[in-house]
């Protein structure tokens, strides 16, 4: 009886295997690194602000609401931005953000209203509200802003997602500063803000590396 012979494995050469796992550590010690700079980067943009900085328009980013009750982070964002403009910083507001579906107001419209109840005049309130999330949002602002003739835009966000509206805007063409919100909620504790620079840099990552 003929015996079969097992397939010989053909065994990865130590060497090989050497610079594999090199490889591997360079590219973890790389990732580390990127993440470390960016991280460093959104904590060095969200404690600077740019109020001082002669701006044509206030843009206060869009964030969730409830049936007309902004949420606690929207909330905060428009205060901040209401604040800026009511102290001469720019005479005009822009505010941002769509609607999601079976929403009746969108993001835009709760600001404006909120904007008008702290005394800032109707035909000083510029609006987009079809923004989706923070691009769709900026590509828009951005149109709003050409159409109106204005170039320097001061926006507002909280601060682990400014640095991001900023690289966004500047792309987009809009000479970009920003005055970061220090009352959101997610900067109220180590936790929230540590959870929030997680998101960003997934943000940013794809922002730079997804097509």
């Amino acid at each position: 009886m003929l015996l079969r012979q097992r397939p010989q494995v053909q065994e990865v050469p130590r060497s090989l295997r050497g610079d594999i796992g090199r490889l591997l550590l360079a590219t973890l010690v790389g990732v580390t690194l990127l993440a470390a700079y960016t991280t460093f980067r959104i904590w060095q943009q969200g404690d600077r602000d740019d109020r001082a900085v002669p701006v044509d328009a206030v843009v206060v980013l869009g964030a969730a609401q409830y049936d007309g009750v902004p949420s606690d982070v929207f909330r905060a964002r428009i205060t901040h931005a209401i604040e800026l403009v009511l102290n001469g910083v720019a005479d005009r507001l822009v505010v941002t953000g769509g609607r999601l579906p079976g929403d009746r107001f969108s993001e835009a419209g709760v600001a404006r209203a909120l904007a008008l109840a702290n005394g800032i005049p109707a035909d000083h309130i510029l609006a987009e509200t079809t923004g989706r999330d923070t691009r769709s949002s900026l590509v828009n602002v951005a149109e709003v802003l050409r159409r109106e003739g204005l170039h320097r835009a001061l926006f507002v966000s909280d601060r682990t997602h400014m640095l991001r509206v900023l690289v966004i805007a500047r792309e987009l063409g809009i000479e970009a500063y920003g005055s970061p919100t220090a009352s959101s909620p997610t900067d109220v504790d180590a936790w929230n803000r540590f959870y929030s620079t997680l998101r960003e840099l997934g943000a940013l990552g794809a922002h730079f590396f997804l097509p």
